[in-house]
């Protein structure tokens, strides 16, 4: 796989496993602790940072025929555009119903603690709401998951699927997804002290891994990693306004 990489980089890596692991390591362990910190401080301008480096590292590494290969490429299935879209809405409000039959509007519900950070003040005048609502959604629509995608469903996933397989590298970059977004809930700052929710983690982690293999598919369907993207988009902006309107 040396000849998707850009010259520089040809003697010196592989898209194997023991890179997918690297990337892993560089790129989700700190991303995970500045989310941590941002949800201490309420302080979140590194996050878009830290996705800003997710979206240019397949630019970095990879040559114009590796990011091809990733999925960086005009969709051959444009119909899938707008299905991806409404998958990702749709699993993000299951999610929501799931969060309130079982947490109602307490801070183990995932939805409720991620709100959180959003500082929606109670009673805002209707007109300020809505445009504070377009201003996140349409920020978490762009950010993470073109970062993220492209990152995780692209450069990730093929460094494992070179060696073990398009499935079996869905698998592992999910779990590296899912487990990376304990750092948005499950391990939760309230009251300046810290908690772990378990079984609330465990769902929230379990929702983002089906997601995630949901993106891939919307990928797949398309031939392209905008798939996975506008997939991720419409997650996003099912979560913020079910945050905004349905809690």
């Amino acid at each position: 796989m040396q000849e998707l990489l850009h010259s520089f980089w040809q003697k010196k890596l592989s898209l194997d496993v023991k890179t997918g692991c690297i990337l892993i390591g560089i790129f989700c362990f700190p991303r995970f602790l500045l989310v941590l910190h941002a949800n201490q401080t309420s302080s979140y301008q590194f996050i878009g940072l830290v996705m800003t480096i997710y979206a240019i590292t397949p630019f970095l590494f990879l040559n114009k025929a590796g990011r091809k290969h990733i999925g960086l490429q005009l969709p051959q299935n444009y119909n899938w555009l707008m299905l991806a879209l409404i998958i990702g809405v749709s699993f993000s409000l299951l999610l929501y119903v799931v969060g309130i039959l079982l947490y109602n509007d307490s801070y183990q519900n995932w939805y409720v603690y991620i709100g959180k950070s959003y500082n929606i003040q109670e009673g805002m005048p209707a007109d300020q709401k809505l445009i504070m609502f377009f201003i996140i959604a349409i920020t978490g629509m762009l950010f993470s998951p073109i970062g993220e995608e492209f990152l995780f469903r692209g450069l990730i996933h093929e460094s494992f699927a070179a060696s073990l397989g398009d499935q079996k590298a869905s698998i592992i970059d999910s779990l590296a997804f899912a487990i990376t977004h304990i750092s948005h809930f499950g391990l939760v700052f309230i009251n300046n002290q810290w908690d772990f929710y378990l079984l609330p983690c465990i769902l929230w982690v379990a929702g983002m891994y089906f997601i995630s293999r949901l993106f891939f598919y919307c990928k797949t369907k398309t031939q392209s990693i905008l798939g996975a993207v506008l997939c991720h988009s419409g997650f996003n902006l099912g979560m913020t306004y079910a945050i905004f309107y349905l809690l």
